[in-house]
């Protein structure tokens, strides 16, 4: 079969399994097959491919049209212009979550310092510490989270982004840094915050993702209070708290942090599409 035939058909079932975007993944997952650049294939239509590249090509198909996310078919997601190896044991990368690492970056970037210590909460794959770490390069990175196969795929994601300024601890939560001294200028944190009873009706491809990097509690709100109970107690004087919230829980979390008393000059950013997607806010 010709490289634009399989194209073709890849595209027709997907797109009559109603997939959203099924040309892009169609033409993503035959690049993949083919271990070639996305260029390759136009380059190339006429070429003839091998039977089991063929078989290959179509399973592949199948698991998207089950639900299973590409991301973890190719094992790969693009974020802040880096690479990063994903699986089925940490969550997908979102472009919204650009806004939360874009902020970081701006207070290390007026911070006249010379180490930056950085805290990333439930690093997950690990995307906001290494960007943080690659770009801001005077930063000391430490980046926790309390799943090992997480925590596997993080440092292969800082291997893979060549970074050394940065370590990875396991930890529920605050709790491995509860018998030490160390501070942070910033707190970073991407925390689950989905609630549990909106989790089975997010879209199939969602619920492939690891229940434990989406499950905030009934509320949706655990994590949030637990950060803004302890975050302040290993942040330095006049140090920041940066974290992701969904598009409905700004004043919520911003209520979370106020009641503390710990923390002052509270303000939100909005993600690309308007929606409230960070809370920033600095120690007392």
């Amino acid at each position: 079969m010709k490289i634009k035939d399989m194209l073709y058909n890849g595209f027709i079932k997907l797109n009559n399994e109603n997939i959203s975007e099924p040309m892009l993944k169609a033409r993503l997952l035959l690049a993949y097959v083919l271990n070639a650049k996305k260029e390759y294939l136009i380059i190339h239509e006429e070429d003839e491919i091998s039977e089991n590249k063929v078989n290959e090509y179509k399973q592949y198909i199948n698991r998207i049209i089950t639900g299973e996310p590409i991301q973890y078919i190719t094992n790969h997601q693009e974020f802040m212009k880096l690479d990063f190896y994903v699986d089925k044991n940490v969550l997908i990368p979102r472009a919204d979550t650009e806004t939360l690492v874009e902020e970081v970056i701006s207070k290390c970037i007026n911070n006249e310092k010379e180490e930056i210590k950085v805290l990333d909460m439930c690093t997950g794959s690990g995307i906001i510490g290494i960007s943080i770490a690659k770009y801001i390069k005077n930063t000391s990175v430490t980046c926790i989270d309390i799943s090992d196969e997480a925590l596997e795929i993080a440092k292969k994601n800082a291997t893979i982004n060549e970074i050394s300024n940065i370590k990875f601890i396991k930890s529920n939560m605050f709790e491995k840094l509860s018998n030490t001294s160390e501070q942070f200028d910033i707190i970073v944190s991407n925390p689950p915050y989905i609630k549990t009873g909106i989790i089975s009706l997010l879209d199939k491809e969602v619920q492939k993702e690891p229940k434990t990097a989406l499950d905030g509690g009934e509320d949706g709100l655990n994590f949030y209070k637990i950060i803004s109970e302890n975050a302040y107690k290993y942040l330095k004087n006049d140090g920041y708290l940066a974290i992701e919230i969904g598009y409905d829980q700004k004043e919520e979390v911003v209520s979370l942090l106020k009641n503390t008393k710990k923390y002052n000059e509270i303000y939100n950013k909005k993600d690309l599409c308007g929606n409230d997607r960070v809370v920033v806010a600095r120690r007392v």
